[in-house]
């Protein structure tokens, strides 16, 4: 199963830039002072294991990309088809009968992206951040459990932050916490409910908060400001901006 697009926070202008405080969906609005688990966004190529086990146990898996269409760079599919066996997969999910199980995660590293060779200079790899068993999302404690098993990497959780507090930390910059180059600034935040909480057309809520999208409000509008609120800390801009129906979930 695909993964589901993960939403963006706010609006966009005619010029396909955000505008802070114009939430895509009602339900931010009221979650904006709620304290969030922000892991960090990586840079690198979306992947997926779906793993099919029958009745009697019997496992197969395979391997895809964003979508069904989208191509595994090769030296990438060697990397995973090292990481992920038929016996480990067997040894880890052994209690698991009739179900279907799919574990995301990002491929990352050498030749993939533009910062790839900053995250890993001379190889590529697979980092966790979701698992999905039939229809349901597993809570981050047991991701933790399930890639310690399998031996993987899971990606960092940066903190628990409210939407301003995760956008203040995006635009000020903060460096990756898993690239080999120390210098290199995480490309956002990817921000989850504890419980996988679930929007009124049953979409789990996640958010994400790019670097890119405060540079380009930055270069055209100047940086925006932040106030300490009564429930804590707040977007601020006197930019008015008229919303662009066309971009503002994207």
């Amino acid at each position: 199963m695909e993964y589901p697009k993960i939403q963006t926070i706010f609006k966009r202008d005619k010029y396909n830039i955000i505008i802070p405080n114009d939430f895509t969906k009602p339900e931010f609005r009221w979650l904006k002072d709620c304290k969030f688990r922000c892991e960090e966004k990586i840079d690198g190529t979306n992947i997926r294991v779906e793993i099919h086990i029958t009745g009697d146990g019997s496992l197969s898996y395979e391997f895809a990309g964003r979508t069904s269409r989208a191509i595994i760079p090769t030296h990438l599919l060697d990397k995973l088809n090292t990481l992920f066996t038929q016996k480990r997969l067997s040894e880890v999910f052994e209690d698991n009968k009739d179900c279907h199980i799919t574990l995301y995660g990002e491929g990352y590293g050498r030749k993939i992206q533009g910062n790839g060779a900053k995250y890993l200079s001379n190889d590529v790899s697979f980092i966790l951040f979701d698992i999905k068993i039939d229809n349901w999302w597993l809570n981050r404690e047991d991701v933790d459990i399930i890639a310690r098993k399998l031996g993987i990497e899971v990606v960092p959780i940066v903190g628990y932050m409210t939407i301003a507090e995760a956008c203040k930390l995006v635009q000020d910059g903060f460096k990756s916490l898993i690239a080999q180059d120390e210098t290199l600034n995480a490309e956002g935040l990817v921000l989850k409910t504890p419980f996988n909480l679930l929007m009124r057309n049953g979409e789990r809520i996640v958010l994400k908060v790019k670097e890119v999208d405060f540079r380009k409000f930055g270069e055209r509008y100047g940086p925006i400001s932040y106030v300490q609120g009564i429930r804590g800390l707040e977007l601020y801009t006197t930019v008015e901006q008229e919303v662009n129906e066309l971009y503002e979930t994207t």
